[in-house]
Protein backbone atom coordinates (compact mmCIF):
# COMPACT_ATOMS: atom_id res chain seq x y z
CA UNK A 1 0.00 0.00 0.00
CA UNK A 2 1.61 3.57 -0.54
CA UNK A 3 2.22 5.63 2.19
CA UNK A 4 -0.02 8.40 3.77
CA UNK A 5 0.94 11.91 3.19
CA UNK A 6 -1.41 15.28 4.14
CA UNK A 7 -1.79 18.32 2.69
CA UNK A 8 -3.84 21.62 4.28
CA UNK A 9 -7.36 21.60 3.14
CA UNK A 10 -9.46 24.75 2.19
CA UNK A 11 -10.86 25.47 6.11
CA UNK A 12 -7.24 24.57 7.56
CA UNK A 13 -7.60 20.69 8.13
CA UNK A 14 -4.76 18.54 7.45
CA UNK A 15 -6.01 15.93 5.03
CA UNK A 16 -4.70 12.46 4.70
CA UNK A 17 -4.05 10.88 1.02
CA UNK A 18 -2.42 8.12 -0.42
CA UNK A 19 -0.66 8.25 -3.72
CA UNK A 20 0.54 5.50 -6.17
CA UNK A 21 2.98 6.58 -8.94
CA UNK A 22 2.07 5.30 -12.52
CA UNK A 23 0.84 6.13 -16.21
CA UNK A 24 -2.28 8.37 -16.41
CA UNK A 25 -5.12 9.44 -16.14
CA UNK A 26 -4.50 8.72 -12.50
CA UNK A 27 -7.83 6.65 -10.72
CA UNK A 28 -9.26 8.63 -7.78
CA UNK A 29 -11.12 6.83 -5.22
CA UNK A 30 -13.95 8.86 -3.46
CA UNK A 31 -15.20 6.91 -0.71
CA UNK A 32 -18.88 7.39 1.28
CA UNK A 33 -20.35 9.32 4.04
CA UNK A 34 -18.33 8.63 7.34
CA UNK A 35 -16.04 6.08 5.30
CA UNK A 36 -12.37 6.49 4.74
CA UNK A 37 -10.10 5.38 1.97
CA UNK A 38 -8.73 2.14 4.14
CA UNK A 39 -12.14 0.25 2.62
CA UNK A 40 -11.79 -2.51 0.77
CA UNK A 41 -13.06 -1.22 -2.70
CA UNK A 42 -10.28 1.45 -2.71
CA UNK A 43 -6.74 -0.69 -1.31
CA UNK A 44 -8.05 -3.09 -3.92
CA UNK A 45 -8.67 -0.71 -6.95
CA UNK A 46 -5.05 1.14 -5.73
CA UNK A 47 -3.25 -2.87 -5.65
CA UNK A 48 -4.86 -3.12 -9.07
CA UNK A 49 -3.48 -0.04 -10.58
CA UNK A 50 -0.07 -0.72 -8.52
CA UNK A 51 0.04 -4.48 -10.57
CA UNK A 52 -1.07 -2.38 -13.94
CA UNK A 53 1.78 0.40 -13.41
CA UNK A 54 -1.08 2.74 -13.15
CA UNK A 55 -1.50 6.09 -10.79
CA UNK A 56 -3.66 5.75 -8.07
CA UNK A 57 -5.33 8.39 -5.44
CA UNK A 58 -7.29 7.85 -2.89
CA UNK A 59 -7.96 10.22 -0.24
CA UNK A 60 -10.06 10.88 3.26
CA UNK A 61 -12.42 14.24 3.62
CA UNK A 62 -12.24 16.22 6.55
CA UNK A 63 -13.40 14.73 9.84
CA UNK A 64 -13.49 11.48 8.17
CA UNK A 65 -10.29 8.38 7.93
CA UNK A 66 -6.60 10.11 8.59
CA UNK A 67 -7.74 13.02 8.26
CA UNK A 68 -8.17 16.33 10.95
CA UNK A 69 -11.32 18.15 11.49
CA UNK A 70 -14.56 16.47 13.29
CA UNK A 71 -17.15 14.68 11.08
CA UNK A 72 -20.48 16.61 12.50
CA UNK A 73 -18.97 20.26 11.43
CA UNK A 74 -18.81 18.79 7.84
CA UNK A 75 -20.78 18.89 4.77
CA UNK A 76 -21.33 18.09 1.56
CA UNK A 77 -19.62 21.12 0.07
CA UNK A 78 -16.61 21.13 2.04
CA UNK A 79 -15.99 17.59 1.30
CA UNK A 80 -16.41 18.19 -1.92
CA UNK A 81 -13.82 21.30 -1.76
CA UNK A 82 -11.11 18.79 0.44
CA UNK A 83 -11.29 16.35 -2.44
CA UNK A 84 -10.73 18.91 -4.76
CA UNK A 85 -8.01 20.32 -3.00
CA UNK A 86 -6.31 17.37 -2.49
CA UNK A 87 -6.50 16.02 -6.55
CA UNK A 88 -5.16 19.97 -7.36
CA UNK A 89 -2.30 18.79 -5.07
CA UNK A 90 -1.51 15.17 -5.73
CA UNK A 91 -3.21 14.59 -9.44
CA UNK A 92 -2.93 17.83 -11.40
CA UNK A 93 -3.26 15.89 -14.59
CA UNK A 94 -6.43 14.26 -16.38
CA UNK A 95 -8.30 11.75 -13.65
CA UNK A 96 -10.92 8.99 -14.10
CA UNK A 97 -13.42 9.05 -10.66
CA UNK A 98 -14.39 6.39 -9.20
CA UNK A 99 -17.26 7.40 -6.45
CA UNK A 100 -18.36 5.25 -3.70
CA UNK A 101 -22.07 6.33 -2.21
CA UNK A 102 -21.54 9.90 -1.30
CA UNK A 103 -18.01 9.97 -3.47
CA UNK A 104 -20.50 9.56 -6.76
CA UNK A 105 -22.53 12.76 -5.37
CA UNK A 106 -19.00 14.55 -4.85
CA UNK A 107 -17.93 13.26 -8.23
CA UNK A 108 -20.54 14.56 -9.88
CA UNK A 109 -20.04 17.81 -7.74
CA UNK A 110 -16.69 17.96 -8.99
CA UNK A 111 -17.60 17.05 -12.91
CA UNK A 112 -18.65 20.73 -12.98
CA UNK A 113 -15.57 22.06 -11.61
CA UNK A 114 -12.79 19.94 -12.73
CA UNK A 115 -11.58 20.11 -16.72
CA UNK A 116 -9.40 17.62 -16.46
CA UNK A 117 -11.97 14.36 -15.54
CA UNK A 118 -11.88 11.77 -18.42
CA UNK A 119 -14.17 9.16 -17.03
CA UNK A 120 -16.38 8.09 -14.24
CA UNK A 121 -17.72 4.79 -12.27
CA UNK A 122 -20.23 5.66 -9.61
CA UNK A 123 -20.68 2.43 -7.44
CA UNK A 124 -24.25 2.74 -5.83
CA UNK A 125 -23.41 6.11 -5.90
CA UNK A 126 -26.09 8.81 -3.86
CA UNK A 127 -26.79 12.28 -5.65
CA UNK A 128 -28.84 14.25 -3.06
CA UNK A 129 -29.14 12.18 -0.85
CA UNK A 130 -29.48 14.67 2.16
CA UNK A 131 -32.39 15.68 0.79
CA UNK A 132 -33.99 13.13 -0.89
CA UNK A 133 -33.09 10.39 1.55
CA UNK A 134 -32.52 11.65 4.81
CA UNK A 135 -34.88 14.74 4.62
CA UNK A 136 -37.93 13.27 2.70
CA UNK A 137 -37.70 10.32 5.29
CA UNK A 138 -38.06 12.73 8.11
CA UNK A 139 -41.24 12.70 9.99
CA UNK A 140 -42.33 16.60 10.52
CA UNK A 141 -41.37 16.06 14.50
CA UNK A 142 -37.70 15.17 12.90
CA UNK A 143 -37.89 17.98 11.02
CA UNK A 144 -38.93 20.11 13.49
CA UNK A 145 -36.24 19.07 15.93
CA UNK A 146 -33.43 19.34 13.08
CA UNK A 147 -34.14 22.89 12.40
CA UNK A 148 -34.70 23.99 15.99
CA UNK A 149 -31.45 21.54 18.12
CA UNK A 150 -29.53 21.58 14.95
CA UNK A 151 -29.00 18.04 14.94
CA UNK A 152 -30.52 14.39 14.95
CA UNK A 153 -29.21 11.24 15.98
CA UNK A 154 -29.88 8.28 12.95
CA UNK A 155 -29.72 4.52 13.60
CA UNK A 156 -26.98 2.93 11.38
CA UNK A 157 -27.30 -1.04 9.50
CA UNK A 158 -23.48 -1.02 9.84
CA UNK A 159 -22.24 0.91 13.18
CA UNK A 160 -23.31 3.03 16.18
CA UNK A 161 -26.22 5.90 15.37
CA UNK A 162 -24.63 9.13 13.54
CA UNK A 163 -25.63 12.53 13.98
CA UNK A 164 -27.20 14.46 10.83
CA UNK A 165 -27.00 18.20 11.35
CA UNK A 166 -28.89 21.28 10.08
CA UNK A 167 -25.29 22.25 8.47
CA UNK A 168 -25.44 18.87 6.84
CA UNK A 169 -28.92 18.75 5.44
CA UNK A 170 -28.87 23.10 4.66
CA UNK A 171 -25.25 22.59 2.83
CA UNK A 172 -27.12 20.03 0.82
CA UNK A 173 -29.43 21.98 -1.05
CA UNK A 174 -26.87 24.47 -2.53
CA UNK A 175 -24.81 21.24 -3.67
CA UNK A 176 -27.65 19.35 -5.70
CA UNK A 177 -26.93 18.07 -8.62
CA UNK A 178 -30.22 16.11 -10.22
CA UNK A 179 -31.93 19.38 -10.16
CA UNK A 180 -29.48 20.92 -12.94
CA UNK A 181 -27.80 19.64 -16.55
CA UNK A 182 -25.31 17.43 -15.06
CA UNK A 183 -22.86 17.03 -18.48
CA UNK A 184 -20.19 14.27 -18.92
CA UNK A 185 -18.80 13.99 -22.10
CA UNK A 186 -16.85 11.00 -21.68
CA UNK A 187 -17.10 7.36 -20.37
CA UNK A 188 -19.72 6.64 -17.51
CA UNK A 189 -20.24 3.74 -16.18
CA UNK A 190 -22.79 3.02 -13.43
CA UNK A 191 -23.09 -0.43 -10.73
CA UNK A 192 -26.01 -0.46 -8.77
CA UNK A 193 -26.78 -3.40 -6.06
CA UNK A 194 -30.25 -5.15 -6.14
CA UNK A 195 -30.21 -5.43 -2.12
CA UNK A 196 -28.79 -2.42 -1.38
CA UNK A 197 -31.05 -0.85 1.82
CA UNK A 198 -29.16 2.38 1.46
CA UNK A 199 -29.63 3.60 -2.42
CA UNK A 200 -32.67 2.35 -4.36
CA UNK A 201 -32.07 1.68 -8.10
CA UNK A 202 -34.56 4.05 -8.38
CA UNK A 203 -31.76 6.74 -7.65
CA UNK A 204 -29.62 4.97 -9.87
CA UNK A 205 -31.86 4.83 -12.54
CA UNK A 206 -32.84 9.01 -11.97
CA UNK A 207 -28.86 9.80 -12.58
CA UNK A 208 -28.59 7.48 -15.16
CA UNK A 209 -31.36 9.64 -17.15
CA UNK A 210 -30.29 12.85 -15.79
CA UNK A 211 -26.55 12.35 -16.84
CA UNK A 212 -26.18 14.36 -20.23
CA UNK A 213 -23.14 12.38 -21.91
CA UNK A 214 -22.21 9.90 -24.83
CA UNK A 215 -21.08 7.20 -23.40
CA UNK A 216 -23.59 5.99 -19.97
CA UNK A 217 -24.24 2.51 -18.91
CA UNK A 218 -25.44 1.56 -15.94
CA UNK A 219 -25.16 -2.32 -14.51
CA UNK A 220 -27.84 -3.63 -11.72
CA UNK A 221 -26.09 -6.56 -9.91
CA UNK A 222 -28.50 -9.31 -8.64
CA UNK A 223 -28.11 -9.59 -4.95
CA UNK A 224 -25.49 -7.09 -4.66
CA UNK A 225 -26.24 -5.30 -1.17
CA UNK A 226 -24.53 -1.06 -0.70
CA UNK A 227 -21.00 -1.90 0.20
CA UNK A 228 -20.33 -4.06 -2.92
CA UNK A 229 -17.33 -5.32 -2.03
CA UNK A 230 -17.76 -8.98 -2.22
CA UNK A 231 -14.97 -10.56 -4.74
CA UNK A 232 -17.61 -10.82 -7.47
CA UNK A 233 -18.41 -7.22 -6.98
CA UNK A 234 -14.82 -6.10 -7.22
CA UNK A 235 -14.56 -8.06 -10.57
CA UNK A 236 -17.66 -5.95 -11.67
CA UNK A 237 -15.97 -2.76 -10.51
CA UNK A 238 -12.42 -3.42 -12.52
CA UNK A 239 -14.26 -4.50 -15.40
CA UNK A 240 -16.35 -1.09 -15.61
CA UNK A 241 -12.60 1.19 -14.61
CA UNK A 242 -11.34 -1.07 -18.06
CA UNK A 243 -13.85 -0.28 -19.99
CA UNK A 244 -13.81 3.84 -18.67
CA UNK A 245 -9.93 3.87 -18.92
CA UNK A 246 -10.55 2.68 -22.64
Amino acid sequence: MAGIAYVEGPRGDRLAYAKTDGAGPCVVFLSGYRSDMGGTKAVHLEALAAAQGRAFLRLDYSGHGQSGGVFEEGCIGDWAADAEAVIAHAAPGPVVLVGSSMGGWIAAILARRLPQIVGFVGIAAAPDFTEDGFWAGFSEAERRQVKEEGLILRPSAYEDPYVVTRKLIEDGRAQLVLRSPLVMGWPVRLLQGTEDEAVKRETALRLLDHIDGPDVRLTLVKGADHRFSTPECLVQIEAALTEVLG
